[in-house]
């Protein structure tokens, strides 16, 4: 191993004892050993931090947070300790495959000038089953995860998507702090996707790499529809549309995320979601001044172009959960 690492791998752990040593075996099986682990404990109640602690991993390091910092501000403050050129951003209840890493470095050769990248994501208990493949972006301002839900079969080939979920990302260090990174205001929830959005208004581009694979199981911890995961998921999804669409398509756009988001309240009537899908809407217009007043001026006045094709402007491909990803031509470093 060098001096420092290639990658540093930075654990957002919260009540997660049923899930951190899985997700640390997957690291201590992999083929390609220079790396760092970084597991950022949220204040958990449970043994969390314990298991962290015991695992034997030859290059570890636990902090441990005063309080539940969220996944944004926990992923900002690993950050701070990391020595590696990359950032690696993965959730407690994933498992890495022994090649994961490995795979990374191949995508990073074949993409010399690419500082963003996206895994394979498998659904854990679910063999035929694909858990993400990046995040995919609607044009009128919703995110969701590519691919989830589909069989294995409709997995891509390897190009560009929009921007990587959160639970497997791969990003340049130089990069994450040149945009300033996670927002701290989202606490968790589409923080991903507000940085996928921000490095792309940055010039960056993200490639889905296929054969660098983990196994996810998404919400696990929170929920997937739970009170929490839905307020947040309904909050931080109008922030990412209102912070960082760029001017032009922010008034052709904002039309439909309007009419969009009364549809979803409409229907969390019939789902049993109804209150915390208005607090959200409600806590996100209350917050919107302070959001606005941190848009960049490249949110107004970028490449609209690039920004609108990296986009999916296909209703289905959102009904559906679709899999957006792009062929994607590489540029030479």
């Amino acid at each position: 191993m060098s001096l420092l690492p290639k990658f540093s791998i930075i654990i957002v752990s919260y009540e997660s004892e049923d899930w951190i040593e899985g997700c640390l075996e997957g690291l201590q099986q992999q083929t390609f050993e220079d790396f760092e682990v970084i597991v950022v404990d949220n204040a958990s109640k449970d043994r969390s931090a314990a298991l962290a602690e015991a695992f034997d991993l030859p290059d570890k390091t636990v902090i441990s947070a005063p309080k539940n910092l969220g996944f944004a501000r926990g992923c900002n403050l690993g950050e701070r300790s990391a020595r590696g050129e990359w950032l690696v951003f993965l959730n407690p209840d994933t498992v890495a495959r022994p090649d994961w890493l490995q795979e990374v470095v191949n995508g990073q050769k074949r993409y010399p000038a690419t500082s963003v990248f996206a895994s394979a994501q498998y659904e854990i208990g679910a063999t035929n089953l694909l858990d993400g493949v990046g995040d995919a972006y609607f044009g009128f301002g919703i995110p969701w995860r590519g691919g989830f839900g589909h069989p294995v079969s409709a997995l891509p080939e390897e190009g560009e998507c929009f921007s990587p979920c959160g639970a497997a990302a791969v990003v340049r260090r130089e990069v994450f702090r040149k945009v300033g990174g996670f927002d701290k205001r989202f606490f968790c929830y589409c923080e991903d996707v507000d940085l996928g959005f921000r490095l792309r208004l940055a010039g960056e581009r993200c490639v889905f790499l296929k054969r660098a694979a983990i196994d996810h199981k998404g919400s696990a911890i929170s929920g997937r529809y739970s009170d929490f995961t839905v307020y947040h998921g309904t909050r931080n999804r109008m922030w990412t549309y209102f912070k960082n669409m760029p001017l032009g398509l922010l008034l052709l756009t904002a039309p439909g995320h309007i009419a969009i988001s009364l549809y979803l309240l409409v229907r969390s009537a019939s789902n049993g979601t109804f209150r915390p899908t208005l607090r959200g809407l409600i806590h996100g217009l209350v917050g919107l001044p302070g959001i606005l007043k941190s848009r960049k001026r490249y949110a107004s006045s970028g490449p609209r172009v690039n920004i609108a094709n990296s986009m999916t402007w296909n209703v289905n491909d959102l009904r559906k959960r679709r899999p957006s990803v792009r062929e994607f031509e590489a540029i030479e470093a």
